[in-house]
């Protein structure tokens, strides 16, 4: 099986999912790139994972009081999820859609809110912003709650277009006017929440919308240049048909999937790094009539996408770093105690799952690493593959022991990379690699004591990638 074949794999099933088995992806390669795309592409009617079997072994999932609860739910899904691009465009929309739990204070609806996006995120985009506008979590976070008639609140109104779907700029002009804010908000007057349950005796209940006919503003409104007594309904087919969305949306798409992107606030005077790309996904966006799968199919499917120069161009983000990780030894993949605690850690690496630190997100690319995340980063990923015990690990060391009787240091350190990739490090760190190991000769594993010692030397191996600046790219 090529080499190529599998780096190329490989770098789709960590872009569209969060990584696989050496043994998946040689499954995969045999099927053919383009017959796993669509695989990817089209989720199955079922959950995904067995539910059952999850409920029965953490059943505080079917109470989530608490947003450790929802997040640890969410890791499990991640790690285990059958339909991998499924979680992974729900982590996508939830870095754009932000509403955290710190405001809504209820892990119920945050985490319905995630279901959403795990059910509708390949859908059309038009409905998935309607959906957005009517989710509960959402309208407290923004304050639509607060948004009447006589007294409107901007704060949806202005987010839904400089952070959910147009971006303030695009070519050096400007997307948007205040008065086109004024006019969006007006618009989603109305768009509030049912009346909640006392939180005594039973705790709280998620949130339900309710739209509420005598609080909206039916006065004409001028938006986008469109005049006429709009509801939000109307606002979003406006927005949805604009350039700016499919702008919008594109380098989002990108951002994501292919290659790190300036962020937000400058794409008015910031081009993309390939603009050839972004308008082959705007394309994609029209043609289809605002299809996500559609600019997905495009971009998985494209040149830029499969070139070489666009791997490990993206920095893990914590989430990514910690599923990743588990995947790749093998830990979590069914039930069983510690799920919680490693579900802690993108939080500590600085991505607090469900409570995004503000309606903008997080800062993404190089701003995920400092002093603190990347020695959590390190020590995370390095205590996880230096544990021999653990079933992936075992694997990469049977892979190595299957390639030779023996094993030469460049060899060894040649083979480590490949597996926990295939990853290319500097030639310099790879001379350190190689010198680490030279320090006490080949590996050999023809006898217990033999194969103990390469076991060991594996783990260590796996343990000194852990710590390259290059296994912090994916």
């Amino acid at each position: 099986m090529a080499n190529r074949e599998i780096a190329l794999m490989s770098h789709l099933l960590r872009r569209a999912g969060f990584g696989a088995s050496r043994d998946e992806v040689e499954s995969r390669v045999a099927q053919g790139y383009d017959n796993v795309v669509e695989e990817l592409l089209n989720v199955g009617d079922g959950p995904g994972i067995d539910e059952d079997l999850m409920y029965r072994a953490y059943p505080s999932y079917f109470d989530k009081a608490a947003i450790e609860t929802g997040q640890t739910e969410w890791v499990y899904r991640m790690i285990n999820n059958r339909y991998q691009l499924q979680e992974k465009l729900s982590l996508f929309w939830h870095t754009i859609f932000c509403s955290g739990d710190n405001k809504v204070d209820n892990a119920r609806t945050t985490v319905i809110q995630i279901d959403k996006f795990r059910k509708q995120g390949m859908g059309n985009f038009q409905d998935l912003i309607l959906m957005l506008s009517k989710d509960p979590a959402m309208l407290y976070y923004l304050d639509n709650t607060e948004s009447h008639k006589s007294a409107v609140n901007e704060n949806y109104g202005r987010e839904l277009l400089e952070l959910f779907s147009m971006g303030v700029g695009k070519d050096g002009e400007i997307n948007y006017t205040e008065d086109d804010v004024k006019a969006c908000a007006r618009a989603f007057t109305g768009w509030n929440l049912a009346p909640t349950i006392p939180v005594f005796p039973y705790g709280r209940t998620p949130f339900e919308f309710r739209y509420d006919p005598a609080d909206h503003d039916y006065e004409d409104k001028t938006f986008l240049g469109e005049t006429g007594p709009w509801d939000g309904e109307d606002i979003i087919r406006i927005i949805c048909k604009h350039p700016a969305t499919a702008r919008f949306i594109s380098r989002k798409m990108y951002d994501f999937f292919v290659a790190d992107e300036p962020p937000v606030p400058s794409w008015r005077q910031a081009q993309p790094g390939d603009l050839d790309a972004i308008k082959t996904l705007e394309k994609a966006y029209f043609d289809s009539g605002y299809e996500i799968k559609a600019m997905l199919r495009a971009l998985f499917m494209s040149d830029f996408f499969r070139s070489e120069s666009v791997r490990y161009a993206k920095v893990k983000s914590p989430a990514e770093m910690v599923i990743g990780t588990l995947r790749m030894v093998g830990q979590h993949t069914t039930p069983q105690p510690g799920l919680f605690f490693v579900a802690m850690e993108p939080k500590y690496m600085g991505m607090d799952l469900l409570n995004p630190p503000t309606v903008e997100g997080w800062h993404t690319g190089a701003a995920w690493i400092n002093s603190g995340t990347l020695i959590d980063r390190i020590n995370f990923a390095a205590g996880l593959l230096g544990d021999t015990d653990l079933p992936g690990v075992k694997a990469i060391i049977a892979r190595l022991m299957n390639r030779s009787e023996s094993l030469q240091p460049d060899e060894f350190v040649d083979g480590c990379l490949d597996l926990t990739g295939p990853l290319t490090v500097a030639a310099e760190t790879r001379s350190e690699l190689v010198s680490h190991v030279e320090a006490r000769g080949e590996l050999r594993h023809g006898t217990d004591a033999e194969r103990d010692d390469f076991s060991q030397r594996t783990g260590e191996m796996l343990q000194i990638i852990a710590t390259t600046s290059e296994f912090q790219f994916g």
